[in-house]
C-alpha cells in the first residue's frame, strides 16, 4: 500500500501496488464504504480502477521511505533500469531511465524489499539476480550487482555509480572457501558509503560521492571485516543504515563505530587504508571533538610514515570540505576534497576495472529533493566535473608574482594607481578574515599566534579570498554576492583555525608554555617535537599554497633557534624552511649578550636579512660589527650614485680633530659631495651619514691595530 497525503482522512481510500508473477505491476485505487452493522466493503469490487505501472520486468525493488519503484526491463544485448516516483496526490511518473551494459538471463522475477523471502529457497537464491539500487542524500544513485565467477576462489561484483557515469568491477581472491558456502555478496546502504559484505571474507566500504580514487574506500579483511550479528549471506538493506537478516527475520540498525575506526587508523600499515580511514572518520564524525584530537595526535606521530600522501594536507582539506559543503547547494562540486590528483597504489587481493557508462536520463526536470540533486550531479559530469573544483594554480602564480615585485614603483601612473587599489583590496580581504576569526575565539590563545602582522601571510590570505570568490561567483550565480562573501570568509577563517587547532593540540600534548622566546636556554625534547611538526605544517602549506596564521613563522623560528645547532639553523634559513621575521630577530638581537658565539649567530642572521628588514633590525644591535656593516652598505650605495664623476669642491672637516689619513680623507670628500647633491640612502636614519662612516672606519682600524679609540 502506498503512503497517502499526510494528515488526510484516509479511512475510505487506499492505493495498492500489485506485482504479478506475469512480470507486470499495476496500481489499484481502492475505495471502501461503510454498511450496516459497522461493516466495511470495497466499493465496486468488480470494477476497481487500475493503472498499469510497468511491463515486462525481470527485477523490481521498492523504496518504502521515498515511495519509489526501481525495475529492470531486459533486452537482447542490454537492459534498462527505470524508476517510477509515486506522489501522495495519487499521481506517479516514470522519472528515470538508464541503459545498463548487463544482460539478464533470469526467467524468474526477482523482488527486493517487497516482503517475500526468496532466501528461504537456497536453490532459487543461488541462481537469482543479486542486485540492489541505493540512493544517498547528496544525490548519489548506485546500483550494486554480484556477478557470476567461473573461478572457485574468486568473487566478482560491480558498483554502478550512475550519478558519475561509470562503474567499477571488483574481483577479490578469497583466502578460504567452503564448498557449501554461498558466494553471494550482501550490499548495504550507509548513505555516504555503499558496503559490499561477504561474511568471513571481507567488508568493502565505497565512497559514493568520490569513488574515483580507490584510496578513499576501505577494504577490510579478517577481524576488521566482521559484523558480529551478521554472519550469513542472506542480508538485505531495505533502508539507509538498516539491514535485514532474512534467515532469522531480524532487522538491525548499522553504523560505523568511531572507536573501531580510530583503532583501525592507528593500527593500519598501508597508506590506502590510512587515507580511507582518515576521510571516513572526518566525514562521519566531523563534530566529535575528542575524535578530532585523537586524529591530530595520530597525525603528529605518523608524519614520516605516510609516503603516498600528506596527512596534514588531507586532514585540512577534508575537514574544510565536510564543514563547508552544507552551506550551499552544489558547493561540494566546487571545493577541493583531497590533495591527491591520482592514486597508483593497489589493494592486496583485489583488482579493479573502471568502465564508462551512459548517464541516466531524467524525464522530469523540474523536480525537487533527491531528483534535483541527482540532476545537478549529472550536469556536473556533463560539463567536466574535475575542472569545477577549486585549484591553487592561479593563486600560487599570483602570490609568487606579487611577492617578488615592488608594487608601488611603476612608470605608468595609471598602472600604479590600479595596482595600489588592487593591493589595498587584497589586504582588506585579509583584515576581514582575521576579524571574522576573532569573533569565534575570544578566549586567551594557548599558542602565541595571531599576535603580529605578517605581510606575506596576509597577502596570501587576501589573494585566496579573491581567487575563491571569483571561482564561486562563476558557478554559484544563484547564491548572491553576500552569501558567497560569507562562504569565502568562513572557508579561509576555518582553514586558519584548523592550523591553530593542530598547534593547540600538540602544544598541550607536549606541555609547552605560552611563551618560549627565551634564547639563553636550549629547547626541550617536547619543543623539538613541536618544531618538527611545525616544519611539516609549513611543508603542507607550501604544497597547497595555503596561508598560515600570523605569527607562525616567528614561533617556528624561535623554536628553531632554541632547538637546532647553529649550522643547521642557518641551513634551514638558507633553504626556506625557516623564515626570518622582524619580531623574532629583534628579540634575538636585544636579548642575547655579545659573547663571541652569540656575535657569530647575530652576524649570520643579520647578513641573511632582506634589505628592508635588515635596516630595521640593525637599529636594535649596537655593536661595532653592525656599525661596520651599515657603514660599508652606506658607502656602497653612495658610490653607486657617484658613477664616473670627479670630486672638485672642497669639503669642510667633519671631525673636531683633523685626521692625516689621505685615503680616508679622499673617500669622505667624495661621499660628502654626493650627500650635498641631496642623495641620502638612509633618510629614515639620521645618524647614518659621512661622519658616521668616518668614525666607524677609524674605530675599526684602531681595533685591528690593538689601540684604544677616544
Amino acid at each position: 500500500f502506498l503512503y497517502p497525503v499526510e494528515g488526510r482522512n484516509t479511512s475510505t481510500e487506499s492505493r495498492l501496488l500489485l506485482v504479478s508473477e506475469d512480470k507486470y505491476i499495476e496500481q489499484f485505487d481502492i475505495h471502501v464504504v461503510a454498511e450496516e452493522e459497522r461493516k466495511v466493503v470495497i466499493q465496486n469490487s468488480g470494477q476497481i480502477p487500475r493503472s498499469r505501472v510497468a511491463d515486462d520486468l525481470i527485477w523490481a525493488q521498492w523504496d518504502m521511505m521515498e515511495q519509489r519503484l526501481f525495475y529492470i526491463v531486459p533486452k537482447e544485448s542490454r537492459s534498462t533500469l527505470k524508476c517510477v516516483q509515486f506522489y501522495p496526490d495519487e499521481n506517479f511518473n516514470s522519472i528515470l531511465e538508464s541503459h545498463l551494459d548487463i544482460s539478464v538471463n533470469d526467467t524468474t522475477l526477482k523482488l527486493v524489499n517487497f516482503g517475500y523471502d526468496y532466501c528461504k529457497d537456497q536453490d532459487v537464491a543461488s541462481k537469482s539476480l543479486n542486485l540492489q539500487v541505493f540512493t544517498s542524500k547528496a544525490g548519489g544513485l548506485c546500483m550494486c550487482c554480484n556477478l557470476a565467477s567461473d573461478i572457485p576462489d574468486e568473487i566478482t561484483y560491480s558498483i554502478y555509480f550512475l550519478h558519475k557515469g561509470y562503474h567499477k568491477t571488483f574481483t577479490v581472491s578469497l583466502e578460504r572457501t567452503e564448498s557449501h558456502q554461498l558466494k553471494e555478496v550482501a550490499f548495504m546502504n550507509l548513505d555516504y558509503y555503499v558496503a559490499a559484505y561477504l561474511p568471513g571474507q571481507f567488508l568493502h566500504l565505497l565512497n559514493i560521492q568520490h569513488p574515483d580514487l580507490l584510496c578513499h574506500s576501505l577494504f577490510l579483511t579478517g577481524v576488521g571485516a566482521r559484523i558480529d550479528m551478521l554472519q550469513n549471506c542472506s542480508i538485505r538493506s531495505p533502508l539507509t543504515s538498516t539491514v535485514l537478516d532474512c534467515h532469522v527475520g531480524s532487522m538491525y540498525a548499522i553504523s560505523i563505530s568511531d572507536s573501531t575506526l580510530l583503532q583501525f587508523l592507528q593500527n593500519s600499515k598501508r597508506d590506502s587504508e590510512r587515507l580511507a580511514a582518515l576521510h571516513c572518520a572526518l566525514l562521519y564524525f566531523q563534530h566529535t571533538e575528542d575524535l578530532k584530537m585523537q586524529i591530530i595526535w595520530w597525525i603528529s606521530e605518523n608524519l614520516s610514515t605516510c609516503h603516498s600522501f600528506d596527512p596534514i594536507q588531507e586532514f585540512i582539506i577534508a575537514s574544510l570540505y565536510c564543514r563547508m559543503c552544507p552551506e550551499a547547494h552544489n558547493l561540494d562540486k566546487l571545493l577541493p576534497y583531497t590533495s591527491l590528483l591520482d592514486w597508483t597504489g593497489i589493494i592486496p587481493r583485489v583488482t579493479c576495472a573502471t568502465d564508462i557508462i551512459s548517464l541516466p536520463v531524467l524525464e522530469f526536470q523540474n523536480t525537487k529533493g533527491f531528483w534535483e540533486k541527482l540532476n545537478s550531479n549529472l550536469e556536473s559530469v556533463k560539463y567536466a566535473e574535475p575542472r569545477l573544483h577549486y585549484h591553487n594554480n592561479v593563486l600560487r602564480r599570483e602570490w609568487r608574482n606579487l611577492s617578488e615585485e615592488d608594487f608601488y614603483f611603476f612608470t605608468n601612473q595609471r598602472e600604479e594607481r590600479r595596482t595600489a587599489t588592487y593591493m589595498r583590496n587584497i589586504f582588506e580581504n585579509a583584515k576581514k578574515v582575521l576579524s571574522h576569526l576573532d569573533t569565534w575565539d575570544s578566549e586567551e590563545r594557548l599558542v602565541p599566534l595571531f599576535q603580529e602582522d605578517d605581510y606575506q601571510q596576509q597577502l596570501l590570505m587576501g589573494l585566496m579570498v579573491a581567487q575563491l570568490k571569483d571561482h564561486l561567483t562563476r558557478h554559484l550565480q544563484y547564491a548572491g554576492k553576500k552569501k558567497i562573501d560569507q562562504i569565502v570568509l568562513d572557508y579561509v577563517a576555518n582553514l586558519l583555525n584548523l592550523v591553530h587547532r593542530i598547534m593547540k593540540e600538540v602544544w598541550r600534548r607536549y606541555q609547552l608554555h605560552s611563551c618560549i622566546f627565551c634564547f639563553d636556554e636550549r629547547g626541550s625534547t617536547g619543543e623539538f617535537a613541536v618544531f618538527n611538526i611545525m616544519s611539516h605544517i609549513l611543508e603542507a602549506a607550501n604544497g597547497m599554497c595555503m596561508p598560515l596564521p600570523p605569527g607562525f613563522h616567528t614561533l617556528h623560528l624561535g623554536l628553531g633557534i632554541r632547538c637546532l645547532p647553529v649550522h643547521t639553523l642557518l641551513h634551514y634559513i638558507d633553504n626556506g624552511v625557516l623564515h626570518l621575521t622582524e619580531t623574532c630577530v629583534r628579540k634575538l638581537l636585544k636579548d642575547l649578550d655579545d659573547t663571541e658565539e652569540n656575535e657569530k649567530l647575530k652576524l649570520s642572521i643579520v647578513m641573511r636579512l632582506p634589505e628592508a628588514l635588515g635596516q630595521k633590525a640593525r637599529q636594535f644591535w649596537n655593536h661595532p660589527i653592525n656599525a661596520n656593516f651599515v657603514a660599508r652598505k652606506y658607502v656602497k650605495l653612495l658610490l653607486e650614485k657617484l658613477g664616473n664623476r670627479q670630486c672638485n669642491r672642497p669639503i669642510p672637516e667633519r671631525l673636531s680633530v683633523h685626521v692625516e689619513f689621505l685615503p680616508l680623507n679622499y673617500l669622505t670628500h667624495m661621499l660628502a659631495e654626493i650627500e650635498n647633491e641631496g642623495v641620502h640612502p638612509y633618510e629614515d636614519q639620521d645618524r647614518v651619514n659621512v661622519r658616521f662612516v668616518e668614525e666607524t672606519a677609524l674605530k675599526h682600524t684602531m681595533t685591528l691595530l690593538g689601540l684604544k679609540y677616544s
